[in-house]
């Protein structure tokens, strides 16, 4: 057993399952992903296996008495494809001397967070939530198919809870989660969900009956994305790979989740029921200024086309084209059927930029000079969605938010702009397109009339909320120390 050569592609003798293999393999590089195969040792009576470096989920000690074998964990595409299926399934085997540098790029390092929050390496206090209507309705595959069949190679305990009603996830939080991070208990939460699922966990019990926050120990949110857009997961490097954040799960090391607060004038109020109905916006903790109502978010803040377009599609209709159903939406609204052209959204611009910019050190709101606006998003993320890179500074969880916005221009050119977010953020340079970094953001609107609340939306992490004539929203970057605050894995 061994090498055959001391290349980077050196060749190994070894076992697959019992049966004798010579491995290859091929270490990811900038322009190639990397591969690992294997060839039965049967006089090529069985053709190679090839797997992808971005399918595998880990290369796992089988027992220290065996240290030549590892369990090989990786997907590998599922044949069957629709909307509502797992894109990948779980595979295993037992690989016997896999290649060294194989080992040393997929085995869990000592500090992943799984390995380092139990000493018998398990999961602790762990629970599962199924959104079953995230996206275009995976979740109950990919559970069925990916995530309870790992749980159950790791003879993991866990509880597990699916969603059944868009209050599902708060109750499960104010019921479960948050009694016991009051408790001091550690829990890990794996959420098959998209954005809109962590959003719900950030909102729970906003204010919290316990006095002993002193023992509050955070949650940790392990996310497999099976949202529409995935923001935080694609900026945070969770769903770079083809494991649907599974690497992440058993290579994460755990970070705080950074936020922002978002405030509203006393007349907001959310939108639910796909449009149909409204409620009172949540209260949020006081952070020295007194009870607000509003939203913590994890991901973007917005008003104009973004805001309008996320509130149109989002609907049973438009959400079973996936991440699509933005860019129809999109379409419909730079280029309505009345032939008027998109819409010039009125109202006042202000941003609270990082340093102060007087002697005082007091804050100073500086005020954007424009009164019509066409794109206005103020977001912690690098990525709206996979490949759409709004935020080309971000880097993961930083918690540095960035504001990029635009004046009212043509269909014609607000879809070119957008366009360049597809080619690696090239937007930012772009005439007329301001991008800054922000401690905030203010937006009065200023638009009146019943027509006018269609245009007064603000989406808040997926969420949509309409202010009253004359109303207004800030945003403000949360810093640390937040009460109630989250954690979430991830590789960075």
């Amino acid at each position: 057993m061994g090498n055959t050569t001391s290349s980077s592609t050196a060749k190994h003798r070894g076992k697959i399952n019992g049966r004798d293999v010579i491995f290859t393999y091929r270490p990811p590089t900038v322009e190639d992903d990397g591969e690992l195969i294997w060839i039965y040792d049967n006089n090529g009576a069985s053709p190679p296996k090839h797997i992808p470096a971005t399918s595998i989920i880990a290369a796992v000690p089988v027992h220290p008495a065996l240290p030549s074998d590892h369990c090989l964990l990786y997907t590998l595409p599922n044949s069957t494809s629709t909307p509502q299926s797992s894109p990948v399934l779980l595979h295993t085997a037992i690989a016997t001397h896999l290649p060294p540098a194989f080992i040393s790029a997929h085995i869990p390092p000592p500090n992943a967070w799984w390995q380092t929050s139990s000493p018998q390496q398990q999961f602790p206090n762990l629970h599962v939530v199924v959104s079953p209507t995230s996206g275009t309705g995976q979740a109950p595959e990919v559970w069925k198919h990916l995530v309870r069949p790992l749980l159950h190679h790791f003879k993991a305990d866990y509880t597990l809870h699916t969603t059944t009603s868009p209050a599902s996830l708060a109750d499960l939080a104010n019921s479960h989660f948050l009694p016991n991070a009051y408790a001091g208990k550690q829990q890990l939460i794996l959420l098959l969900s998209g954005d809109g699922g962590v959003i719900d966990l950030l909102n729970a019990n906003a204010l919290p009956h316990h006095d002993n926050s002193h023992s509050y120990v955070p949650p940790t949110i392990a996310l497999l994305p099976v949202g529409t857009g995935n923001a935080l997961a694609n900026s945070a490097k969770i769903a770079s790979d083809a494991t649907l954040g599974l690497r992440t799960l058993l290579h994460g090391t755990r970070h705080s989740l950074p936020i922002f607060r978002a405030t509203f004038s006393a007349g907001a109020r959310e939108i639910v029921d796909e449009g149909r109905g409204e409620r009172e916006l949540p209260l949020l903790p006081p952070n020295g200024a007194g009870l607000a109502r509003g939203f913590h978010g994890a991901v973007v803040c917005s008003w104009a086309l973004h805001a309008s377009l996320v509130a149109d599609s989002d609907t049973a209709a438009y959400r079973k084209f996936g991440a699509a159903r933005f860019r129809m939406a999109g379409e419909e609204a730079l280029f309505p059927s009345d032939g008027k052209g998109p819409h010039e959204y009125r109202g006042k611009l202000s941003v609270l930029r990082p340093s102060p910019s007087s002697s005082t050190g007091k804050e100073e709101w500086h005020v954007i000079p424009r009164r019509s606006h066409g794109y206005v998003l103020a977001t912690l993320c690098r990525c709206l969605e996979r490949g759409f890179t709004i935020s080309p500074s971000s880097r993961p969880l930083d918690g540095k938010m960035w504001l990029v916005h635009f004046g009212a221009v043509s269909g014609e050119e607000a879809m070119r702009i957008m366009k360049a977010a597809y080619e690696g953020g090239r937007h930012i340079k772009e005439e007329g397109v301001g991008y800054e970094e922000v401690e905030g953001i203010r937006i009065d609107v200023q638009e009146e009339g019943e027509e006018g609340g269609r245009w007064r939306r603000v989406c808040v992490d997926g969420r949509i909320v309409r202010i009253e004539e004359g109303g207004w929203v800030e945003v403000r970057r949360a810093k640390g120390g937040v009460k109630g605050e989250w954690g979430i894995l991830c590789c960075s």
